[in-house]
């Protein structure tokens, strides 16, 4: 009953990318306009950004090059991958809480493992599949139940 629900929302939120990678959206102010390759990621709830040029990122060997969790690694920011970035596991599932747009657009086998995640929003994304594919600002949120999920004898915070 959950997995069906949960397929119901994945296949509402492909469908809804779709429609609004179609669409030319204007911008409101110059803010929301990069002035370079600059992509700059908060990651919540630890409040922690980074910024880097995408062509300059070196990969770390973990998920999709330029994935969420890909910079996450560069960066020296905790976030959990079980199965090496290898979308066998959700314990890299994130919330992206603003820049959607800046990411490459879910596959089939991305929408079928969240399927499965705890929590499944319409902004749920896996940190290892979600390419990062323009500059701009990220905002993204680390569920408390993926925090600290793979390690052993640690408390999980926040």
């Amino acid at each position: 009953m959950m997995i069906r629900r949960n397929r119901r929302i994945t296949e509402r939120v492909k469908k809804e990318r779709e429609s609004f990678a179609g669409t030319n959206r204007r911008r409101n102010s110059m803010n929301d306009q990069p002035q370079s390759r600059v992509v700059r990621i908060t990651f919540l709830p630890a409040n922690r950004t980074v910024e880097f040029e995408p062509d300059r990122l070196p990969y770390a060997g973990h998920g999709r090059e330029r994935s969420i969790l890909d910079v996450a690694l560069n960066f020296a920011v905790d976030l959990q991958h079980v199965c090496g970035g290898a979308c066998a596991c959700t314990t890299c599932h994130v919330v992206v809480k603003k820049g959607e747009e800046l990411l490459s657009a879910m596959g089939d086998e991305e929408a079928e493992k969240l399927d499965t995640a705890a929590g499944l929003t319409l902004h749920s994304r896996l940190a290892c599949q979600a390419e990062i594919t323009k500059p701009g600002e990220m905002v993204v949120e680390v569920p408390r139940w993926n925090r600290n999920i793979g390690q052993l004898g640690k408390r999980v915070i926040g």
